[in-house]
């Protein structure tokens, strides 16, 4: 390729990096809203959550189109490829995320609607926090192509686990002691295993990251081989 075609190829792929970080702050965004209108009983926020969910399903059809494109006229190889290749998991993960917030911000309505008081006094803010640092991590990583970060997000996913249990496990009690908790129980229920998932899918990125940094496939290695494979690459 001549010089020129090889500045418009990096300028394409920066391009595809660039927006897959702005999808990953708009999606990082929906969940803070989703959370924040979940506790403030914010209906106008939350009916705004579910509604901007389909700019997030529109901007990973652009950007696989995109990369099908750019595959297609550039015939990439080695980190190019393996840089593209990312981009097309990393979307579909953060559209996933996206759903998740859609999630929240539905079920955030439903439970506002149902002004009982019956409702189970349950803590997931810090679950959320600890899932959102995940995924703003990851996205730190995609951008730096920082391995030691990416690995940290990897680590970091057992904390969201062992939360996620714990709650489980006080909704449970709720719903045995008094029955009629049950049907907000089980909402909330759903509230915190979305929450958790977007902690899996800010995982499953930061494996990306390493993959497309070192061409290392981490995705079912314990944590200690991931240290032990980043430290010997």
């Amino acid at each position: 390729m001549s010089e020129h075609t090889y500045k418009q190829f990096d300028i394409e792929l920066e391009s595809l990096r660039t927006r897959v970080l702005q999808m990953g702050g708009l999606v990082e965004q929906q969940v803070k809203k989703a959370m924040q209108g979940l506790y403030a009983a914010d209906t106008a926020l939350l009916e705004a959550v579910v509604k901007e969910d389909s700019r997030v399903n529109q901007l990973e059809l652009e950007l696989d189109e995109a990369c099908n494109q750019v595959i297609a006229k550039r015939q990439p190889t080695a980190i190019d490829l393996r840089m593209i290749t990312t981009v097309i998991k990393a979307i579909s993960d953060l559209e996933r995320i996206g759903d998740k917030a859609h999630k929240i911000g539905r079920l955030g309505l439903t439970l506002n609607a149902q002004h009982t008081a019956f409702t189970p006094d349950v803590e997931l803010r810090h679950m959320a926090d600890l899932s959102l640092n995940m995924l703003h991590t990851a996205l730190d990583a995609f951008a730096r192509l920082n391995v030691n970060a990416a690995a940290q997000v990897v680590h970091q996913d057992e904390a969201v686990n062992t939360e996620y249990s714990s709650v489980v496990r006080q909704l449970i009690t709720y719903m045995m002691e008094d029955p009629r908790t049950i049907s907000r129980s089980l909402d909330i229920m759903s509230i915190a295993k979305a929450i958790e998932r977007v902690g899996d899918h800010a995982k499953n990125i930061a494996e990306y990251v390493i993959y497309m940094v070192k061409g290392l496939n981490v995705r079912h290695a314990t944590l200690e081989e991931i240290d032990r494979e980043i430290a010997n690459s």
